[in-house]
């Protein structure tokens, strides 16, 4: 009789740890698709984010360019404006020194 009482048992026991299994698998389920979703959504980002730096990047490149075409311009400008000066400078010398 014993016998017979412990088969039930064992059922009893095979079908709640299905039950146990089941409900980790739904839940392992659950936790692997939010982290899916996270890990998606954070390489989206990533992207969006890499996106943004080479454009960023795009225009101080232009800025870049354009800053070194007005460093240039000033620089000739200097250039011409200290040959003015000189020029200047002589014609401001040479009465005196005639005198």
């Amino acid at each position: 009789m014993k016998r017979l009482a412990k088969k039930p048992a064992k059922k009893d026991e095979v079908a709640e740890l299905k039950r146990e299994m089941a409900r980790l698998k739904r839940e392992s389920n659950a936790k692997i698709k939010g982290l899916e979703s996270k890990v998606k959504s954070q390489a989206e980002e990533i992207e969006r984010k890499g996106e943004e730096i080479e454009y960023k990047n795009q225009r101080l490149a232009s800025k870049d360019m354009e800053m070194e075409g007005y460093k240039k311009v000033t620089e000739e400008r200097i250039l011409l404006l200290e040959a003015r000066v000189k020029e200047l400078e002589g014609k401001a010398v040479e009465p005196s020194s005639i005198s």
